[in-house]
Parts: C-alpha cells; sequence; structure tokens
C-alpha cells in the first residue's frame, strides 16, 4: 500500500524550511549552500554509522577532511559568515538529511507524501508568522505572500516529490552523489545571478568538503 506523509516527516521539514528561511538574511548564496549540503552529508553519513555501517579507513578519512573543511568555512575569522545564520543552516541541513532518510522508506507516494508533509507544516507556518508579527512588527505584504506562495508551490514542491520520487530507487551512496552538484550548483548561480564573489577560503572549504564527501563515496561504492 502507498503511503502518504506523516507528523515526523513534516516536522523535520519545517525544522529544515523554518532555519533555512532565516539562515539566508545573512548568509550568501554560495556559503549558504555548501554550509547545508555539509550538514545534510554529515548527518545521512553519521545515521548510518548509528545504524551499524563500519566506514573503511578511507571513508574515516574523507569525513575527517569533510569536517575540517566546514570547519574553517565557519570558524571566526576574516571572511567567516555570521555566526548565528551559520548554525540556523547546519540545523536546517541536519533537518533535511533527516527528512531525506525519511523519504527512503518503501511505500512512500511521493506526490501525496510531499502535499500531506506540507500541509501538516501549515500550523507551524502561521504559528511562526503570528510570533513574528507579535514580536517583531512582521508585516505580509501581497507581493511577499505571492513569491512565498511560488516559491513554496512550485518550485520547493515539485523539487521534493521529484526527490521523494528518485530516493527510493537510489543507493545511499548514488544519493549523497547526487548531492554534490547542490553546492556547486548554487555557487555558479550566486556568481551568475546575485554578483556573489568566490572568496578563497569559499573555494579551499569547498574544495575539502566536497572532496571529503567524495571519499566516503568512493570507499561506500
Amino acid at each position: 500500500m502507498r503511503r502518504a506523509g506523516n507528523n515526523g516527516s513534516a516536522l523535520a521539514l519545517f525544522a529544515y524550511a523554518a532555519p533555512f528561511s532565516f539562515a539566508y538574511l545573512e548568509l550568501g548564496a554560495g556559503v549558504g549552500a555548501l554550509v547545508l549540503f555539509a550538514s545534510v552529508q554529515l548527518t545521512m553519513i553519521g545515521s548510518g554509522i548509528v545504524q551499524g555501517e563500519r566506514p573503511s579507513v578511507l571513508a574515516w578519512l574523507g569525513l575527517m577532511i569533510a569536517a575540517l573543511g566546514l570547519a574553517g568555512l565557519t570558524l571566526r575569522g576574516a571572511g567567516a559568515p555570521d555566526p548565528a545564520s551559520t548554525f540556523l543552516m547546519v540545523l536546517a541541513g541536519a533537518s533535511w538529511g533527516v527528512y531525506s532518510l525519511r523519504g527512503r522508506r518503501a511505500g512512500l507516494d511521493p506526490l501525496a507524501a510531499t502535499a500531506s508533509n506540507f500541509i501538516r507544516t501549515v500550523p507551524l507556518a502561521l504559528a511562526l508568522a503570528a510570533a513574528m508579527a507579535l514580536t517583531r512588527g512582521v508585516v505580509v505584504s501581497p507581493r511577499g505572500a505571492l513569491l512565498a506562495l511560488v516559491s513554496g508551490v512550485f518550485a520547493s514542491g515539485l523539487g521534493y516529490s521529484i526527490w521523494y520520487l528518485a530516493l527510493p530507487h537510489l543507493t545511499a551512496t548514488r544519493a549523497a552523489a547526487l548531492q554534490l552538484l547542490v553546492p556547486i550548483l548554487g555557487a555558479t548561480a550566486a556568481v551568475a545571478f546575485l554578483g556573489e564573489a568566490l572568496s578563497l577560503r569559499l573555494l579551499a572549504s569547498g574544495a575539502a568538503i566536497l572532496g571529503g564527501v567524495g571519499l566516503v563515496i568512493r570507499a561506500k561504492s
């Protein structure tokens, strides 16, 4: 029997979307994508270790390199991103990792699961919006509501549905490998469309994170 979403997945989805939105108020698109990606991968790989996977020496080396890359990107110093926003993006990445792991369960109807999870997050989103309105005087404009609707329903909803459709047919290793493209595409789009600069710190940390995760994927395959 094909099943739809559930409260656990909806909570993971909200725990991803809310911190993600606040984090990008201060983070650049390229940096944010890299921090998000590293957090997702470390969460998914860490879950496998907790469940009994025994990484090889090469995999452990890759994990260490990726962790050092993330640390090098986020530690305080010249060019370091905002600490609070970075923490929120790490939380968002961990939550998306949990959401992806739950999506690999057999029997899920991708469209129904995504729609159900989105609907289940509505009360949480309304509560957060009310809290922001009361504490910070945030007002929802018609243009803002329209952009949020387009982003949520069409871009995110369609993307999550396709991702849930693909996940049951992918091994964890292949799913992780495909996500290597995320920070690359994010950084490229940030430079091309947002005029962001690629700093030496971002390039070095990005190479360490992507290379480390690549070593883990190679070891597991």
